[in-house]
């Protein structure tokens, strides 16, 4: 046995606050360790003790393996907890913490080194008998070897970063053609998130279901699984839904997966919390996708229905305790879901947003749990993933857990950055899905059902306008006058995403008339205040939540987060439109690689910049034909949300 006292938490955002509370609850002292950017967040709040470990970026901060041990050190923690991300899955890491004489909380280093890479691990489980993917996993890296291999594997294939996972370093490619290019691409992009550039190749699973088991096993040689977990509904390779059990998986199935992941734990001489995740076919077939040495993002289901705290387990295990619980001994009681928050916008592909959080509240009710590592005023920055907060519902059926987390989100408030609450509603609501017939390719068979208009309709407009009149009147103070039986006129110019819209208002008491693009709009204002307006529309009452910063607007209608600037009374300026030939940074971030020079021909499409912002890697593409008139970015640049990066010129063809 090991006597843990102080554990310091080498992480940050929801994990790092989720493993603060069960510590704090064993009565364990806490460490968290932040960068510049998270000087005031949650999760360094919440600790006993809190240490600076260097600037905003991950590579001077929360993947200093030197800093983490120097910080354990300075605050006398005995034990360091690595979260998931960042050094979780890191065996140099988990060597210099036992180097340091401070207990890892995870699996040794040689099995996070055998399991941490897809092409090792794939070798040692098909030597264990566990099903695996047929592909290519060798040790020659070269262009010329790869494309053999995937020729003979035949297409699609899947390509993958051997070191990483969360979707980074990952390619589905459909033709030979295009290999060339998709291997330099997730060779760049496995290299700066991991590292290491190796790659293995897979023969594409067609629209599997992605169920994961989840293991644990204890210094004594004793090893469980705690039943799976359905993590099917994913875009771009990430999780965006995940439920427990899986409403595909029977008994059957469940024993056949639970002892596969198993032997693929003592295969390793595995020891505390890891995932074992599969690939599983419409037959039932299921293959070894990867080992994840660590604890999961969606751990939380699997503890609300087998009523096990698994980091509370976790701890346990690290101080060489016993498992819990013999297999025998596991039971699942009801169902649970979780969903991702994530910092995007679902409306352009899902792309990483960046913002400061104006509202943040969820309802706290029975059967709820809400794991977040955010508040409100907090700047969410390009240098971190964007998930925000993962809001997970328990209840005695599916059904029940699905129409109970469905309503928990409609009733959230989200403002001041875009984000996926609309989107993650309608998953949720989707016939296919509620029939639990998700695939991995239901996002792409049906994102675009469950995904809010592309741009504000005229009903947003006008709620808009709506709100913005009702402020303003507040904030003068002059609503007697504003309300006044006689009608008041007033014109609003609504800017969003570089567009201008213009809301014609004819207010009479508290009725409010709206002209938008040729369409009219009438409703009632039953009240409002300084964070939400109550609206009245065919006879209907709802409350709109708001928040404003000075011109801007941050507004949720249910149609979608919507950001606006006020510029009725602005001076028309000229902007980046459509077919302009003005290339700029969708969000802040650094440049990887600039992929033309001045005076070179482009066509529209054609990737110009590569973006790297929130652990990933954003082609930045002409909108028109033309040439390169003027470039003002480098790779390694730091740049800006919407700072130009490259002038097209379309006289110059």
């Amino acid at each position: 046995m090991t006597a843990l006292h102080k554990i310091l938490i080498a992480n940050r955002g929801e994990i790092a606050v989720r493993v603060i509370r069960s510590a704090k609850q064993m009565g364990y002292r806490t460490v968290a360790v932040f960068s510049d950017a998270d000087d005031n967040a949650p999760h360094v709040q919440l600790a006993d003790e809190a240490v600076n470990i260097g600037p905003a970026a991950v590579s001077e901060s929360y993947l200093r393996v030197d800093a983490i041990i120097d910080a354990a050190t300075k605050t006398g923690a005995d034990a360091i907890h690595p979260g998931y991300g960042f050094l979780s899955e890191n065996a140099d890491f988990a060597r210099a913490c036992q180097a340091a004489g401070v207990t890892f909380i995870g699996p040794s280093s040689d099995a996070i080194e055998l399991m941490g890479s897809k092409r090792l691990s794939k070798l040692a489980m098909i030597a264990a008998g566990v099903p695996c993917v047929p592909g290519y996993e060798g040790d020659d890296q070269s262009d010329e070897r790869l494309v053999a291999e995937a020729e003979c594997i035949g297409f699609p294939i899947m390509v993958k970063a051997s070191a990483g996972g969360g979707g980074r370093g990952m390619r589905l490619v459909d033709q030979a053609a295009d290999l060339p290019e998709q291997l330099r691409s997730a060779r760049s992009e496995a290299l700066s998130a991991f590292g290491s550039d190796e790659l293995i190749l897979e023969k594409a699973v067609q629209q599997p279901r992605h169920v994961e088991i989840q293991v644990f096993a204890d210094s004594q040689g004793n090893a469980i699984h705690l039943a799976e977990r359905d993590c099917s509904v994913q875009r771009r390779h990430q999780k965006v839904v995940e439920e427990a059990p899986s409403p595909f998986v029977d008994d059957a199935l469940r024993q056949r997966m639970g002892d596969a992941a198993v032997a693929a734990a003592k295969a390793c001489n595995y020891c505390g919390a890891g995932t074992v995740e599969f690939l599983v076919d419409a037959q039932g077939s299921f293959y070894f996708l990867e080992m994840n040495t660590r604890l999961q993002v969606e751990h939380p289901v699997t503890e609300m229905v087998t009523g096990v705290d698994l980091v509370e387990w976790q701890l346990r295990i690290a101080s060489g305790e016993p498992l819990p619980m013999a297999q025998s001994q596991l039971r699942l009681n009801g169902h649970a879901v979780e969903v991702r928050l994530y910092a995007e916008e679902p409306r352009q592909q899902f792309m990483p947003q960046t913002g400061r959080i104006a509202r943040w509240q969820v309802p706290q009710e029975p059967g709820l749990r809400l794991d977040s590592g955010i508040g409100e005023g907090q700047l969410i920055g390009a240098h971190y993933d964007p998930m925000l907060a993962k809001l997970i519902c328990w209840a005695p059926s599916r059904e029940e857990a699905l129409r109970r987390l469905a309503s928990m989100l409609q009733d959230t408030v989200l403002l001041g950055i875009n984000n996926n609450l609309q989107f993650l509603q309608a998953v949720l609501r989707h016939p296919s899905f509620i029939a639990g017939e998700a695939t991995t390719a239901f996002i792409a068979e049906y994102g675009e059902q469950c995904t809010p208009p592309p741009e504000p309709g005229t009903a947003s407009l006008a709620r808009a306008a709506a709100v913005l009149y009702e402020s303003n009147a507040a904030a003068a103070k002059t609503m007697s006058a504003w309300r006044r039986s006689a009608p008041e006129s007033c014109v609003f110019t609504l800017a969003w995403e570089g567009q201008e819209y213009r809301v014609d208002l004819v207010a009479t008491g508290k009725q409010r008339e709206f002209g938008v693009a040729g369409q009219r709009h009438t409703l009632q204002v039953a009240g409002s205040d300084a964070q939400s307006c109550v609206i009245e529309e065919d006879g209907v009452r709802r409350r709109i939540h708001f928040a404003r910063d000075g011109k801007q607007l941050f507004l949720d209608d249910g149609s979608g987060h919507f950001i606006f600037d006020d510029t009725s009374h602005a001076a028309a300026k000229a902007d980046a439109t459509a077919g302009s030939g003005l290339l700029k940074a969708s969000m802040d971030g650094a440049i990887v690689e600039v992929l033309v020079a001045e005076g070179e021909k482009v066509s529209c499409g054609q990737t110009l910049v590569v973006l790297e912002a929130m652990k990933m890697e954003h082609p930045l593409k002409a909108d028109m034909d033309g040439a390169v008139a003027a470039i003002h970015c480098q790779a390694g640049d730091q740049v800006k949300s919407r700072q130009l990066l490259v002038e097209l010129n379309e006289e110059a063809l």
